[in-house]
């Protein structure tokens, strides 16, 4: 059984990681979005130390509130003039973007609820190691994910390299 500072705790960080992601969204100031970033990235690290994954916790703060955010910052202040508004979304980016937003909320719904459904026909899940995460997350067999992870790398190094080229030319 749960204990009731924990659910507390839970409701606390999973309403702080809502209302941070929306504000990340929504601000038009891009360094007040890459702050509130930033504190939805230190939830997340809460979330894992709530379930006992300290080394995922630390990873989500080293790796992605520190370097990741960092270097985010970095990047706003290279390339644009981080005091300056976004500017306004016109009625026309508004519809569309709330049509999007409602047509991923449909598939995302529809993926949990499918997902549910058949919770009852899975068999029961193993008690997870930090090994056997590891092992799936760096591996290259079958069902491991050592390719998307490079993968991602790559993708930060263009776009550390797509930052510097475009602040050089000005």
């Amino acid at each position: 059984m749960e204990s009731v500072g924990s659910i507390i705790l839970y409701c606390v960080v999973a309403l702080s990681m809502i209302v941070f992601s929306v504000l990340a969204v929504t601000t038009r100031k891009i360094l007040r979005a890459a702050t509130y970033l930033l504190f939805t990235l230190f939830a997340a690290a809460v979330m894992y130390f709530m379930l006992d994954y300290e080394f995922l916790g630390a990873v989500q703060i080293a790796v992605y509130a520190g370097g990741i955010v960092v270097l985010f910052v970095f990047s706003i202040l290279l390339t644009s003039r981080p005091g300056d508004n976004s500017e306004r979304l016109t009625s026309k980016s508004k519809v569309l973007g709330f049509l999007g937003a409602l047509s991923m909320l449909g598939v995302s719904g529809w993926a949990l609820l499918s997902r549910c459904a058949n919770f009852s026909s899975l068999p029961a899940m193993k008690y997870l190691t930090m090994s056997d995460l590891g092992t799936a997350l760096m591996g290259t067999g079958e069902n491991q994910y050592l390719l998307p992870f490079e993968a991602v790398s790559v993708l930060l190094l263009a776009c550390i390299i797509g930052g510097v080229v475009i602040a050089r030319k000005r």
